[in-house]
């Protein structure tokens, strides 16, 4: 049978080889017909014994309509060409694919296409794709939903998680406080707690703090009279100063320096008596510390003690400097060889008269910060507790007694029960403050392959000391 031609007819392909069998030269190869019925092409549905199943995730498209497999049904009801699909950009193809209910599969090994300059692939897996435009459009119309609700622009929303559209942090104040006359043999120390100071004060007008709160801690030298004055008088010269509230700093530096000459002014109080001070005002989540002289403040931020305050000490760095350029002198720690602190309210016989330029100065230093979830209670002390303990063990230790009975009165009272075990030689007061009814939570901490040489308390120590220094 003579062999077929190669001017474009279609050619069977050869059968299979015969058993071997002994060589002899008349032994041709078999061919078959070509009257036989041409194979399948190869864009014709595979037998579905070999079907590739569709990936996890990916559905089949809809049911293209009758007389034309090349259509796919979209879910409006519209149609669309693959070949049209095939002529847009990269993106708009991708999104076109996605709203037709699924995308286009990739051509098997060694398959080709129906038609010519058709060279869409046709079964095996899908390509992966991004977010899909029914996702998107989804997405979107969540994001119009939301900023009408909450009056945002829809471009900001949707970088916004829910959690961050809930109302703010607002703190809960409650405290306790605990002074001891020490090992000495007379009180100096005195301290105010104000939990409510709106209903304190019963001032309603606008502008007044709600929440607020107002603590404070007075560590008196020379005798009393400064130290009771400061924390009879402190409070009402801050509220009424000229600046109050609008500028919370302007009316406390004002309140300083007015309670400073009110002692030298007075009669009945000793002049020579002084006193540092330390007031916390509080106004809904803004926390605001002056500070003047060696009293501190110390925030427990999730178990890390964040210092609020500088210890004003004669041989500090900065106070040196500044005593140093108004004519004074430290000797042996001591302002003058006199005093053991760099400002303070009172000590008018080192002041001289009012009015005259003195190293010794009962203006404040400020710090002001915003509180958080993370922030959970304040300690507040005289330098009788400070001596004998660092601010992150105070913290740790009031952090612990807080979350088993949740009492600041008996944290307190644990902080100076525990300085005098550790022999202090002075008056001791603590206020200890916390911004929420319930116990500070508990810590997870990851667990290492190898075992921390360094506690937890070494840790936060050391982180304290790394942000201080950034």
């Amino acid at each position: 049978m003579a062999s077929p031609s190669h001017d474009g007819a279609r050619t069977t392909p050869p059968a299979a080889p015969p058993l071997r069998s002994p060589p002899s030269s008349a032994a041709q190869p078999d061919l078959k017909s070509t009257s036989a019925s041409p194979p399948r092409p190869h864009h014709a549905t595979p037998c579905p014994a070999h079907r590739l199943p569709p990936p996890i995730g990916h559905r089949h498209p809809p049911a293209a309509p009758s007389g034309d497999p090349t259509r796919l049904l979209l879910p409006d009801s519209r149609h669309l060409r693959r070949a049209d699909v095939r002529s847009l950009p990269g993106a708009e193809r991708r999104g076109a694919g996605a709203m037709s209910g699924g995308v286009e599969p990739e051509t098997p090994p060694g398959s080709s296409s129906s038609r010519s300059g058709d060279t869409t692939p046709v079964g095996g897996k899908p390509p992966r794709h991004h977010l899909t435009s029914i996702r998107h459009c989804a997405s979107s119309a969540r994001i119009a939903a939301a900023s009408a609700e909450f009056g945002l622009d829809s471009g900001t929303l949707s970088l916004i998680s829910p959690t961050d559209i809930r109302p703010g942090f607002l703190p809960v104040f409650r405290s306790g406080s605990c002074a001891d006359i020490g090992p000495k043999s007379y009180m100096e120390d005195e301290h105010v707690c104000v939990d409510n100071l709106v209903e304190h004060l019963g001032l309603r007008g606008p502008g007044i703090p709600a929440p607020g709160a107002f603590y404070g801690v007075f560590d008196g030298h020379g005798g009393t009279d400064a130290a009771c004055f400061v924390r009879k008088n402190i409070l009402k010269f801050i509220t009424e100063d000229c600046h109050f509230p609008k500028s919370m700093e302007k009316a406390i530096r004002s309140a300083f320096v007015k309670a400073d000459h009110a002692i030298a002014d007075s009669h009945s109080l000793d002049r020579n008596s002084g006193t540092t001070a330390l007031t916390v005002l509080i106004s809904g989540r803004t926390l605001l510390v002056a500070n003047a002289g060696d009293c501190r403040a110390v925030l427990g931020k999730r178990g890390r003690a964040v210092e609020l305050s500088r210890d004003h000490k004669p041989n500090c760095t900065v106070e040196r400097l500044r005593i140093e350029n108004l004519g004074g002198s430290v000797f042996d720690g001591y302002l003058n060889g006199q005093l053991a602190v760099a400002r303070a309210i009172g000590d008018w016989h080192m002041k001289g008269s009012k009015g005259s330029i003195c190293p010794l100065t009962p203006e404040p230093e400020f710090r002001e910060v915003r509180l958080t979830e993370e922030d959970e209670f304040l300690i507040i002390g005289c330098d009788g507790l400070w001596d004998v303990m660092s601010s992150q063990c105070a913290v740790s230790m009031v952090r612990k007694e807080l979350m088993a009975h949740n009492d600041p009165q008996q944290c307190s009272r644990e902080l100076v029960q525990e300085a005098l075990r550790r022999d202090c030689c002075d008056n001791l007061t603590v206020v200890v403050v916390c911004f929420s009814a319930d116990p500070p939570p508990q810590i997870e901490v990851p667990r290492f392959r190898v075992r921390r040489s360094i506690s937890m308390e070494g840790l936060h120590t050391l982180k304290g000391a790394l942000d201080s220094n950034v």
